[in-house]
C-alpha cells in the first residue's frame, strides 16, 4: 500500500475547486480510492474557505468558476500567510495560451487542459506532486535484485 500520510501522520488532503459537479465528484472518488482526503468547493468563495480551513497539501483549481475566478483564488492564496506555500494544480478548459500569464509566476505545480486528460491522468498528476518518486542516490551502490 502506498503511503498517503503527510509528515504529521495525517492523510494528505486535497481541496478540489471545480464548478462541474459531475467532474468534481469523479476527481474526489478517484483520489479517495488512492487514500487522499478530498473536499470540494463548487465556486471560488467556497473554494477559498475550504483551502483556508483545511490547509490542504494540494488544491486542484479550475480557472473558470463562479463568484471569483481561479486566478483570483490563487492570487488570494499567494498573498496570504496561510496559502503562500500550498501546492496548486490548475485543471482548466482553457488552453495554457489562453490562461492568464500570471499563473506560472504565482506558483503552480502544473497546468492541464481538461479535454486532453485521460481517465487515470488525475491519479498520475496528483501522485506525481504529492508522492514524488524517491530519486536514487548516485553515490550509493545499487542492490542487485
Amino acid at each position: 500500500m502506498t503511503n498517503t500520510m503527510n509528515p504529521s501522520g495525517a492523510t494528505k488532503k486535497i481541496v478540489i475547486v471545480e464548478d462541474n459537479a459531475d467532474l468534481s465528484e469523479i476527481y474526489k472518488t478517484r483520489l479517495e480510492l488512492l487514500g487522499y482526503t478530498c473536499v470540494i468547493g463548487y465556486n471560488g468563495i467556497t473554494g477559498l474557505y475550504f483551502i483556508q480551513k483545511e490547509m490542504p497539501d494540494l488544491v486542484l483549481l479550475d480557472l473558470m468558476i463562479p463568484d471569483i475566478s481561479g486566478e483570483q483564488v490563487l492570487q488570494t492564496m499567494r498573498a496570504s500567510s496561510w496559502g503562500k506555500n500550498i501546492k496548486v494544480l490548475v485543471i482548466s478548459n482553457l488552453n495554457e495560451a489562453e490562461a492568464p500569464s500570471s499563473l506560472r509566476s504565482l506558483g503552480i505545480e502544473d497546468y492541464v487542459v481538461k479535454m486532453n486528460m485521460q481517465n487515470d491522468q488525475i491519479d498520475q498528476l496528483v501522485n506525481g506532486i504529492l508522492r514524488p518518486a524517491v530519486q536514487p542516490n548516485p553515490n550509493q551502490p545499487q542492490s542487485q535484485a
